[in-house]
């Protein structure tokens, strides 16, 4: 009853100058990531309320070009006006459960015991190919449809990454909140996010 997320938020997606462009002129839709490894599964992914993060994502594609499908030649963001609408949010105590069920579920589809796993990237500690909760979450997702059950809009969650802001804190240096929209049709409009003018107090 409390899935549905009746509030706007604001999304922003770090890509290439020319997909920006394409994507705020209408000429193109973005498209669904599919990697085995995206960890909420497959859709269009957007950090929550942060440009920075979202432009620090593309400037390093940039300097790594052989972790991504599309080449960063000019690094950019684009804003997004987004309905989670019925949301598989990980905030939520009792979606934990339905995600530990899914898990459950693929262990069932997988009694060899071959399942898949959540690796580092290069020389980074984190667990950034997250190639075994992608298939967490799509074996939710399965699940439902098998059932007969109300499809999820999106997914959305905390990603802790980064080494520790201070010594023996709970806080990383990267830290976000991801939505991954499942339906696009919860993506009500796209912005180009401009800069804050100091001259006014914040809104």
């Amino acid at each position: 009853m409390y899935t549905t997320r009746s509030r706007l938020v604001l999304g922003f997606h770090g890509c290439d100058k020319s997909v920006a462009d394409a994507v705020l002129s209408g000429a193109i839709l973005l498209k669904n990531s599919t990697n085995s490894y995206d960890w909420l599964g497959r859709g269009i992914y957007f950090w929550e309320n942060s440009p920075s993060r979202a432009l620090e994502f593309a400037a390093n594609l940039r300097e790594h070009p052989n972790t991504s499908k599309m080449p960063i030649r000019t690094p950019a963001v684009i804003g997004a006006v987004i309905d989670l609408g019925f949301c598989f949010d990980l905030l939520d105590y009792q979606n934990l459960q339905l995600l530990r069920k899914g898990y459950q579920s693929l262990l069932q589809s997988n009694p060899s015991g071959d399942m898949p796993r959540n690796r580092s990237a290069g020389n980074a500690g984190d667990l950034l190919l997250r190639d075994l909760d992608c298939a967490v979450v799509e074996a939710v997702h399965m699940r439902r449809s098998r059932r007969g059950q109300q499809p999820f809009d999106s997914v959305r969650s905390v990603f802790y990454e980064g080494g520790e802001l201070y010594p023996n804190a709970g806080f990383r240096e990267k830290d976000h909140v991801q939505i991954c929209v499942r339906n696009p049709n919860c993506i009500k409009g796209f912005f180009v996010p401009r800069e804050i003018d100091y001259d006014y107090p914040k809104v």
